[in-house]
């Protein structure tokens, strides 16, 4: 089902308002504590020679000892928190391990929404002559926003450096290919002709026993790199570089080949039912030589380079299990590519053209993690990526014109108008040493 460019917006940005609506609570409580901590600070200090402090921070009193004592209770994954018998199951206090890495896999299951709305296929009647069908608007049978690929497997692979209590660095790297979408329309019954129209060009099928196909398939790759700030036990801020190549193919064919010379090259006036009638009768001119069935093949291959802002935070945490809660938003230039290849008189002819475009990306989610053991973490949630400001294949088609005499395909321009939204789950292992 076809999703406006309005709606889509609304949606990312309801996502991104609720999980920072969810994050207000706990940044109160944040400056509570950062409140409460300056107090104690301010205090007499009773701690003995041998540097044991005492802070109390997160709800739960946490003793630092030694050159531990810089390193606080938020820069704790819950492994230490464990050894210093806050926040968790309670263990061996004064642990003075404070994990430096972590690392994450993730396996991803996201459904595609929104494409750019074009007519692919517009039905005549077959009593027609095939002359007069490039000034018949026919009635529209399928969209591009028909052709509705649903969820595809992908993988987010990242890795964490810890470099002190405050400061971290994050690498992430998430692929999801092979989105697809096909539909074949039939000649049908009475016969109708099947025909696709673009500036200065028209397609329609030969014979009665072909139909028009056309299918959309779509890949997603992300790379980030993410200097992370502790700002407090539950909340941490996030800024970085982030990269996005989005890639879209649409293609469209007449299947099978035709058999025989097809009888508008002999008699623009002849109608479906003389095709009809022909195809009964034996014999016929072979084609000399095989061709494409393939009448119109876009690729586009967005690549958008750009800067994030965002937020990490810990909803909810009781025991091994917690909540956390994920928001960003980042401002990118987005490399728009196309290349289309239009079949004319069973030749392709090819056309390219490229610009730079403004995009924006919002990301929002919410994961549910459980604590197997102090170091190895299973996780699993739900996300939203909206990406404005892309090249979709269908929205290339106006941008495409043909001439016939003497055959040429040109491209106008590259569509960058384009919004898509991926939501799915998520699942997968964290371990931090």
């Amino acid at each position: 089902m076809f999703i406006s460019r309005t709606v889509l917006a609304k949606r990312a940005l309801l996502c991104l308002m609720s999980a920072l609506v969810l994050c207000l609570p706990f940044a109160a409580a944040s400056a509570r504590e950062a409140v409460t901590d300056h107090a104690l600070q301010s205090a007499p200090d009773f701690s003995d020679s041998a540097g044991i402090t005492s802070t109390n921070e997160g709800g739960c009193a946490a003793d630092t000892i030694g050159d531990n004592a810089s390193v606080p209770y938020h820069s704790w994954t819950p492994a230490d928190r464990s050894h210093s018998g806050c926040g968790g199951d309670p263990g061996p206090a004064g642990s003075s391990d404070v994990s430096k890495w972590t690392f994450s896999a993730e396996a991803l299951a996201l459904d595609r929404d929104g494409t750019a709305s074009r007519t692919l296929v517009s039905l005549a009647p077959g009593t027609y002559p095939f002359g007069e069908l490039p000034s018949i608007a026919g009635t529209q049978v399928l969209n591009s926003t028909d052709l509705n690929q649903g969820f595809s497997p992908g993988f987010r692979l990242s890795a964490t450096y810890q470099i002190d209590s405050n400061y971290g660095v994050e690498l992430s790297f998430l692929r999801v290919a092979d989105w697809y979408a096909g539909q074949s329309l039939p000649t049908g019954n009475p016969l109708n002709w099947l025909i696709m129209s673009a500036p200065g060009f028209f397609q329609t099928q030969d014979y009665t026993y072909q139909s028009m196909a056309w299918d959309d398939s779509t890949d997603l790759y992300n790379g980030e790199c993410n200097l992370r700030y502790n700002l407090s036990n539950r909340i941490t801020l996030l800024g970085g570089f982030g990269w996005f190549q989005l890639n879209d193919n649409l293609q469209g064919l007449i299947t099978p080949i035709d058999k025989f010379i097809p009888l508008w090259m002999y008699n623009p006036q002849n109608t479906l039912y003389d095709g009809q009638r022909f195809e009964k009768k034996a014999g016929g001119i072979p084609f000399p030589s095989p061709f494409t069935p393939t009448f119109w093949n876009t690729n586009v291959e967005n690549n958008l380079y750009g800067l994030q802002v965002g937020a990490d935070t810990i909803l909810f945490e009781r025991g091994r299990f917690s909540i956390d809660g994920l928001a960003k938003f980042g401002g990118y230039v987005n490399n728009a590519e196309e290349w289309t290849g239009v079949r004319m008189r069973k030749v392709v002819f090819p056309s390219s053209d490229s610009t730079d475009h403004p995009a924006c990306v919002v990301e929002a989610g919410l994961q549910c993690k459980y604590r197997f053991t102090e170091n190895l973490t299973f996780k699993f949630g739900y996300e939203v990526l909206w990406i404005d400001g892309v090249a979709l294949a269908p929205g290339q088609i106006q941008e495409t014109y043909s001439t016939y005499s003497p055959p040429t395909v040109t491209a106008l321009g590259v569509n960058s108008g384009s919004s898509v939204l991926f939501h799915g789950a998520d699942a997968g292992l964290q371990y931090s040493f």
